[in-house]
């Protein structure tokens, strides 16, 4: 991207207001970023989602799938619906908790290689995406996300 402002954004910059949708546009760009990782992380047979789900659970775990969708900021449909692939790889199990009722999840021994394994191409999608926007502008992006996320927990 040149520094020229596009022209949607240089009529936001002149009418001191933001045009378009945010929903949309921040959609785009996840899209894109997405599928960068995913295209790296594929490689070794996982999609992004399932790499971070892996890299949680094996950093936090053994945990209730509870806790882990609140430290995911995910719903619970949405943690057993992911969970599933991982579980019949074989790569996290659904251990016993506490009590009958309860459950933990917990990585295997072949999960920590798959995740060893893909944290390669992860750090290919990483320093690619870095390579192609300029470390400048990712350490201001993350900046950006991480003032935008404080303000909206906050309202």
């Amino acid at each position: 991207m040149s520094p020229a402002l596009q022209p949607e954004a240089e009529a936001a910059a002149i009418a001191g207001r933001p045009q378009g949708c945010t929903n949309l546009k921040l959609r785009q760009l996840m899209r894109r970023v997405a599928q960068r990782y995913d295209a790296e992380l594929g490689q070794v047979g996982l999609k992004g989602t399932q790499y971070s789900l892996l890299s949680h659970v094996i950093k936090l775990g053994p945990i209730r799938p509870l806790d882990l969708a609140a430290g995911m900021n995910v719903d619970a449909s949405t943690l057993s619906r992911n969970l599933k692939p991982l579980v019949a790889a074989g790569w996290l199990v659904l251990d016993v908790g506490e009590d009958a009722r309860s459950r933990l999840v917990r990585a295997t021994d072949s999960g920590r290689h798959k995740r060893t394994e893909a944290q390669r191409r992860w750090r290919v999608a990483q320093e690619g995406l870095n390579a192609t926007l300029g470390p400048q502008r990712v350490i201001a992006l993350h900046a950006l996300i991480d003032e935008a996320m404080q303000a909206l927990d906050e309202a």
